[in-house]
Formats: C-alpha cells, structure tokens, sequence
C-alpha cells in the first residue's frame, strides 16, 4: 500500500503547521487510497537529535526515506525552514530521499514570506534526491481555520503531477 509521511520541523509539537500539514495527508489519502501513517513531530524528539547513533532517530530516518509521498512541514524561521528541520534532514547523504515523492509546505507570516518554499525547502529536497513535482505550499498561518478549502484548491490544480507518482508507488507495492 503506498504511504503518506508527515515530517513536521515546527519546535511546537502539534501546531497550526502539523493541523495544515495533516489536513493535506488526509486529502491526498482520500484521493488515492494511499495510508496516513502518524506524524512524526521532530519536537517530540528534539533532545535526541545530536545523538549518533540513536535508534528513535534511525528509525524515524528510515521511515521518511521508505514513504512514498512525504509532506515536510515548518513554520518560515528567518525566510526559510526550522533549524530542527534543517538537523534532521542533515543527517541523510545526497540521494538520500530518492524514490521519495515530496511536497513541500512552509506556514507563512505573510506574504514576504512566499517565495521561502521554493526558494528554500524545495532546494534541500532536491539535494536529498527526492522528486518535487507539485508546486510548493505557502500556507498563511492566519488562514488555519480555512485549511479544508485552500489545500482542496491546492489539490485540485496539483493532482495530474501527483496521480503518476501514486500511480507508481501503488504498482510497486
């Protein structure tokens, strides 16, 4: 069964930013009937991170890199992405999300913020190997309560970049 990850970078377990991200795994689940696996809020592991090795951390490593579709969320720290966001994903080598199909998404502040997901966290996905075939998502942090509606729009003009690469992770699984 193809599954969907949510990687969550905010500091904050269980913000605005994971109620967006988790609204736009539902949406793609219901869509493709792929599986929702819980979210990992790197918070939750925070104090862990700069341990080597640590098996929480190996195993949460290995899970992201072995989803197909995974949706990597944080609020915009400084016109980019979280730091805790930034010490996870430091510890893959180049390539090391190939395979993996991603769709980045920033909360933003405002509209100065915009270009972040793109200019930002696109990039890191890219270096890592993963495929980004969608457009990125900057959700303003104001509009949480709209959620449902904007990630629907969002869906709806990204679905023909993301029905191929479901298409496929289904195949292969």
């Amino acid at each position: 069964m193809v599954s969907i990850v949510v990687l969550m970078g905010n500091p904050q377990p269980r913000s605005r930013t994971s109620l967006v991200a988790e609204e736009l795994a539902a949406q793609l689940a219901a869509r493709s009937g792929a599986k929702v696996t819980a979210t990992i809020e790197l918070a939750d592991v925070a104090d862990t991170l700069f341990r080597f090795p640590d098996a929480t951390i190996d195993r949460l490593l290995e899970q992201v890199a072995a989803a197909d579709v995974l949706i990597v969320a944080s609020p915009t720290y400084k016109a980019t992405y979280t730091g805790l966001l930034k010490a996870f994903v430091d510890r893959y080598p180049a390539g090391g999300l190939a395979d993996v199909t991603a769709i980045p998404l920033l909360t933003i502040g405002g509209p100065s913020h915009a270009l972040a997901v793109e200019h930002g966290l696109r990039p890191l996905l890219v270096e890592l190997g993963a495929s980004t075939p969608t457009a990125g998502i900057a959700f303003p942090a104001a509009d949480v309560e709209q959620r449902r509606e904007i990630l629907g729009a969002w869906l709806e003009r990204e679905w023909p970049r993301l029905r191929a690469p479901l298409s496929a992770a289904s195949a292969k699984a």
